[in-house]
Parts: structure tokens; sequence; C-alpha cells
């Protein structure tokens, strides 16, 4: 999407080398084109990146540049070898986990916490977010979570984390984490 520029400054500067009898810069012989892609862990920007974009807006307008930001397309991850660690199968009807085909025995609520970040991969959620989600309430000590994310990894094993810490904020699903959720079986 096409972003303009805050506030523009033309005329900073009525004389200098480079500049016409109008007191206007010439347009730029050439350009500079700089790509930065700022991965994202949700749907919002942090602020330093917010200030990052910030900064290369005044630089574009003291240029008199433009700038567009683009969501950036995904490409496909090219893989030699199938993806390693073990993989985890939810079968929701039964409410059974199966790691690398053995059964897996969990409690409910690590089961329902697996679960919901498996049906929400990539996205980062706080401790509150996690106990409305899934206990259904937020009454408790938000270190109840950290209890349960604790005792799942052990469960799940320390090979690959499948559960991985966004410090400062709370818990996502890890990007190498095979899960499979069959439901109904």
């Amino acid at each position: 999407m096409p972003v303009s520029a805050l506030s523009p400054r033309v005329n900073r500067h009525a004389t200098g080398p480079g500049r016409g009898s109008s007191g206007l810069r010439r347009p730029a012989e050439s350009a500079l084109t700089v790509t930065v892609a700022i991965p994202l862990t949700t749907d919002t920007l942090s602020p330093q990146a917010h200030k990052l974009i910030e900064a290369v807006r005044e630089l574009v307008e003291i240029s008199q540049g433009t700038i567009t930001v683009e969501p950036a397309v995904a490409a496909p991850l090219e893989r030699d070898e199938p993806p390693s660690g073990p993989e985890v199968r939810l079968l929701t009807g039964t409410r059974q986990v199966l790691l690398d085909g053995e059964p897996l025995p969990l409690t409910r609520l690590e089961f329902d916490l697996l679960l919901f970040l498996a049906e929400r991969p990539r996205r980062v959620f706080t401790r509150g977010q996690l106990l409305a989600g899934v206990w259904g309430y937020e009454h408790t000590g938000e270190r109840t979570v950290d209890v349960h994310v604790r005792r799942l990894r052990l469960k799940l094993g320390t090979n690959l984390p499948m559960i991985t810490t966004v410090y400062g904020v709370g818990y996502r699903l890890s990007d190498d984490a095979r899960i499979v959720i069959q439901p109904h079986e």
C-alpha cells in the first residue's frame, strides 16, 4: 500500500549547490532503492519498526523521494530434506495426542492449550489471552499459564521446542513444530 510523507518539507533550503534559480532542487539523476524486511509476529508493527519507518520517511522528505510500504509475500520454503523433529498428531474427536505414533498422556488443560496454539500458528499470545482462550476466564494468576506450558514442554520433549517464549509478550507455537490436527477420528 502506498504511503505518503506525513509532513512535506520542500524548499527547506533556498540556496545551495544543485539548485536552480527558483530555489527548488533539481530532480535526482539516479535513485537509491532500499528494501527493508521487518518480520511480523503479530498483525501490527512494533514501536521500533514504526521509528525506523518514520526515520526513513524523514530522509525521503529531505531528498524529495518517495516511499512505499508493501506487505511482503512469503516465498515458499525450499527444503531438500523433510522437517526434523517429532510429529505430534492431535486427534480432536477422542482428545488423544500421538507423539511420533506413540500415545502421549496429557491433562485436559494441556491438550486444550496445545490445540489452541496449533489452531493459530505464527501468532503470539499473552498469558491473559491464553487464560481467556483456553481456561475460559482470567480470574486466576497468569503464572498458571507458565506452569502448564512448562509441563507440556517436558511431555513433548526437549529435542525441538514446540512452544516458544516471546520474551516480554507471551507464547507461540514454534515455526518448526510438526503438528497435525485430525478432527473427529
